[in-house]
């Protein structure tokens, strides 16, 4: 950031990821977003007031942000991102220069709406300040203690309803989501099942997250005879990150007054709605008397605070473990959501850019 003389430099050259063209089916590729590299002038002149230039440290990878990809509206939660649009993601970034009286220079934030750029231009309307002598690591607040804990959170304590002794499943468990999932419906009391798309994962969420036991789906030709396996007296709780096939197998496994909190479908964001997989026993939710309940997060905004005063208490006591798929620098974006949706992450995606 210095110049020759000593001085800040005025002009910077920053790389950001945009999208050049839809991809209704599929992983997105170079084909779909591509990289380029604009000046951003740091002239305080050229900074609006209101406004501060920000540096980015932490990118969250999410599946949510595939959804915006597909250049078709399916009434979503969020809209498609515009051709030519830069792609935002939730970040982590470093105050740099400010016009802001509410900022200053080293100021560290979190941005939800956040372009995936090495730096960017922003006014304070969603920025939150993160203090860096919380003790609590950066990528903790893009994980456990952001949308991926909190996502956990609403779909197990408020939507769920554990009990001691409740039979929970958790799908995807070594996700970002899932691995919260199920630890936290253990510190409830509750015997926790999870699927994963690898042995190692499999180690992973019994050995690392303390789930009971986990299987490899991939290895599971009947998933009607695993569910029946693992949960000889029913399924309580299901938590639902994956839908298709899985679902349709728990529909047939659920104790009646089963509670299904649905925090996504992975395994269809890649299809069209008429490709998707056709859950056929639907019916079981009559007669189980069945609780399925999609969720948002903005619907839950109230409860955030309860939310991270209790996960922020179990991260600080040991209670909550996190793991991370770290790529390094802005290039990697790309590889980075292509993994979200194979097999070859584990925890949760962050791209550190800047140390």
């Amino acid at each position: 950031m210095a110049g020759g003389n000593g001085e800040k430099a005025s002009v910077v050259e920053s790389k950001e990821w945009y999208l050049a063209a839809y991809a209704p089916v599929g992983v997105p590729t170079s084909d779909h977003l591509k990289l380029r590299s604009l000046p951003l002038s740091l002239a305080v002149d050229s900074i609006p007031d209101g406004h501060v230039v920000v540096e980015t440290l932490f990118v969250s990878v999410d599946p949510y942000q595939r959804t915006r990809m597909t250049g078709i509206d399916e009434g979503l939660y969020l809209s498609q991102f515009n051709l030519e649009e830069v792609i935002t993601a939730f970040a982590i970034g470093r105050v740099i220069r400010s016009k802001d009286s509410n900022y200053k220079e080293g100021d560290i934030i979190l941005n939800p709406f956040s372009p995936i750029a090495d730096y960017y231009m922003v006014s304070e309307l969603h920025l939150r300040k993160i203090d860096p002598a919380s003790g609590v690591p950066l990528p903790d607040y893009l994980s456990s203690l952001g949308i991926p804990g909190f996502a956990a959170w609403v779909g197990i304590e408020v939507l769920g309803e554990p009990k001691a002794g409740s039979n929970v499943f958790v799908s995807a468990a070594a996700g970002a989501v899932g691995m919260y999932a199920g630890q936290l419906a253990k510190l409830k009391g509750c015997r926790v099942v999870g699927s994963t798309g690898s042995d190692e994962k499999v180690k992973l969420v019994k050995d690392h997250f303390g789930y009971d036991d986990a299987f490899n789906y991939k290895k599971e030709t009947d998933l009607d005879a695993a569910l029946r396996k693992y949960f000889p007296d029913g399924i309580d709780i299901y938590f639902d990150n994956v839908g298709g096939e899985m679902l349709e197998a728990v529909l047939n496994h659920v104790n009646k007054h089963a509670r299904i909190p649905i925090c996504g479908m992975i395994s269809q964001y890649k299809k069209k709605w008429t490709d998707r997989h056709g859950v056929r026993n639907l019916l079981n939710i009559v007669g189980k008397e069945i609780r399925m309940e999609g969720f948002l997060l903005a619907s839950y905004l109230d409860r955030f605070g309860d939310f991270a005063k209790e996960m922020e208490s179990y991260i600080k006591e040991g209670k909550i473990s996190s793991k991370y798929t770290i790529y390094h620098g802005i290039e990697s974006y790309l590889d980075s959501l292509g993994s979200v949706f194979t097999s070859t992450n584990i925890g949760k995606v962050v791209i550190e850019v800047k140390s």
